[in-house]
């Protein structure tokens, strides 16, 4: 018996096919950065899907794109955040409030690290893409509230791997629309962004657990306080 206080935000039927998605996302983020490494300009596969420039959607899909862009912005991933985890809170699933702030935490984070190293940017040598942090952001959030869903509907291996991916492809391609239209990324950029969510997630879900088992068996072991 070891008394855990709450279920895996990583559901065990979902690992191994999750651990494999982040393996793939994992090496499209590394080649990616291998090929598009000090370039400033886009390449063969962004110019064939758009060329990015700062008025590609015109009003009213415009206000759409920036509404989408705020989400990431630190004002509003903050207030997104916040009010997930309070809503983690009120469905008494600490482990999945703990993963919205690391997760999306460390994919941003990561994200910021690997456009120091890429080093390519867009409409100046000031401006990092690769990879898009807006992109990574809303795709990490997606997929946590995905685990949390798929958790609280008690779905299975393939219905539940199927809602995580619908979910998190979904919002990378709304906040990849956006950056894309606002020019403030390539399309490339944002692959990269939601690739770096999906190899970054399933390892901090995985990591979480472990650390709240390990206190949870730690707190059992110890049993109940004596009585005064």
């Amino acid at each position: 018996m070891t008394g855990r206080p709450a279920p895996a935000v990583l559901p065990p039927s979902l690992r191994a096919r999750l651990g494999l998605v982040a393996a793939l996302a994992a090496l499209v983020v590394v080649a990616l950065a291998v090929l598009y490494a000090g370039h400033s300009r886009p390449g063969r596969v962004d110019r064939w899907i758009i060329p990015p420039t700062a008025d590609s959607v015109r009003p009213p899909w415009r206000y759409v794109a920036l509404a989408v862009d705020f989400l990431g912005e630190p004002a509003g991933s903050a207030m997104v955040v916040v009010a997930a985890v309070t809503a983690c809170l009120l469905l008494r699933r600490p482990r999945a409030a703990v993963l919205m702030v690391a997760g999306t935490g460390l994919a941003v984070g990561t994200a910021t690290l690997l456009k120091h190293l890429v080093g390519r940017t867009i409409h100046g040598p000031d401006n990092l893409s690769y990879p898009s942090g807006h992109t990574a952001f809303l795709t990490a959030l997606a997929f946590v509230a995905a685990l949390l869903a798929t958790d609280r509907l008690g779905l299975g291996r393939t219905a539940g791997t199927s809602l995580v991916l619908a979910a998190t492809l979904l919002a990378g391609a709304a906040m990849g629309w956006a950056q894309v239209a606002l020019g403030a990324h390539y399309p490339t950029d944002v692959l990269g962004g939601c690739c770096t969510a999906l190899a970054v997630i399933p390892a901090t879900a995985w990591l979480v657990d472990r650390i709240a088992d390990r206190v949870a068996d730690r707190l059992a072991d110890a049993g109940p306080p004596p009585r005064r």
